[in-house]
């Protein structure tokens, strides 16, 4: 019997995932006196062992060139989970780093682009029958951003005392996160469309040279019969 193997990137990815539910237990724990400030630093630690894996596993795909269609799929995945639950946990009143609550808008922009964004997928997957995942740029610095972003309001006890002026960082990351996100969403509508254009371009043509293939069919058809009789 075949065995299935998994490649290393996907294995990487697949771990960044199974360290959610150990993240999301610290960070219901981080306003808790008897766990403070210890589960804030484990949330802490936690996410930026998911974030640089995040990182490495997309350079050991390029590099060792086992890019699939699994990794496609589960690596987006892993980064909507964790930042869709980061940001929800911080922006909520129980687990906020104190000080610092994420923005309601910025938490509804962020997980908006990423629903928008999957059911666009899903949208041309149901007409094309076609798996089409191809990030942009855009989408890279946004996720990248969005993890910095993390990390600051997380530090932000410590570095608030070292340094208040921290806080104006951290606003900052929080507009041009959700200037990016709505860059991202524009960019992907503008794609989506082009390529369904394109297929509904391909299936008319298809259907041309089809219906000319049966015209010519019939036509040699008919000079038959008139050669028989």
């Amino acid at each position: 019997m075949t065995k299935l193997r998994m490649s290393w990137p996907n294995r990487i990815t697949l771990g960044r995932i199974l360290l959610t539910g150990p993240f999301v237990i610290a960070m219901l724990n981080i306003n808790e006196p008897a766990y403070k400030p210890w589960a804030r630093y484990g949330a802490l630690a936690i996410f930026m062992v998911m974030a640089l894996s995040d990182a490495l596993d997309g350079y050991l795909a390029r590099r060792k060139k086992s890019i699939t269609l699994l990794g496609t799929f589960l690596d987006p995945l892993a980064d909507k989970l964790l930042i869709t639950c980061s940001c929800l946990l911080l922006a909520s009143k129980n687990t906020a780093v104190e000080g610092m609550a994420l923005p309601g808008w910025v938490v509804v922009i962020i997980i908006g682009k990423d629903i928008y964004i999957t059911l666009g997928f899903i949208v041309i997957y149901l007409v094309t029958s076609e798996m089409k995942i191809v990030p942009v740029k855009a989408g890279k610095a946004c996720t990248a951003l969005q993890l910095s972003m993390v990390i600051a309001v997380l530090i932000w006890p410590e570095m608030g005392r070292l340094l208040p002026s921290f806080k104006y960082l951290i606003y900052f990351l929080w507009i041009l996160v959700t200037v990016l996100a709505i860059v991202t969403v524009l960019i992907y509508t503008r794609n989506g469309t082009q390529y369904l254009n394109e297929f509904e371009q391909r299936l008319l043509a298809g259907r041309n040279n089809k219906n000319h293939a049966d015209h010519n069919y019939s036509s040699e058809d008919r000079e038959r019969s008139v050669n028989d009789s």
